[in-house]
């Protein structure tokens, strides 16, 4: 959610961490999934935190493709995604790079026939990432959930829905945030 409502779910979002632990609270961990609670593009999110972190220059999220990992649309998502009878969901999953380190994996169903066919061809035929690409939907995020993860590698999880601003719903996103997400030089 945007606006209010999207400093609201920070807010909660910073509040929830704060209280599984002090160290937490204050934790790059904590400020990174109070960043993507706030705003609708993860891919904005990233970028910026590639640039204050001086992880890349230039700070340029690139959306590497995962060929062969298909998965089907299960029940839970079609609904989520208030996907009608027989409509298509494509599935794209991607590493989100910043010059040569992965900051996040994501899952992404979405539904083809809710975005242009200029933002389909982009997206079958680029890197580009797809909240860059579907930008001009003006579209808001709308947390489902928010995970702090405990492993060596991966810190966060987020699965979130993208929906335009009459609140239909046309991509449903599961990201794993590594590390390096948090990482400076």
């Amino acid at each position: 959610m945007s606006g209010f409502g999207g400093c609201v779910k920070a807010l909660l979002l910073t509040v929830m961490l704060a209280l599984a632990g002090p160290a937490r609270a204050a934790s790059p961990i904590a400020a990174l999934a109070a960043d993507l609670a706030a705003h609708p593009s993860a891919t904005e999110v990233l970028q910026r935190w590639c640039a204050d972190r001086h992880i890349a220059d230039p700070a340029v999220i690139v959306a590497e493709r995962q060929r062969g990992r298909d998965k089907p649309a299960t029940a839970e998502v079609r609904a989520l995604l208030h996907a009608a009878p027989g409509e298509t969901i494509r599935y794209r999953r991607v590493a989100l790079a910043c010059g040569g380190h992965v900051l996040s994996n994501a899952d992404n169903w979405y539904r083809p026939a809710q975005l242009t066919a200029a933002m389909n061809a982009e997206l079958d035929g680029t890197d580009h990432p797809f909240g860059a690409v579907v930008r001009p939907l003006q579209f808001h995020r709308e947390s489902l959930e928010a995970r702090v993860l405990a492993g060596p590698r991966d810190i966060l999880r987020n699965k979130a829905l993208l929906e335009t601003p009459d609140g239909t719903p046309f991509s449903l996103v599961v990201e794993t945030y590594a590390r390096e997400a948090v990482a400076g030089r």
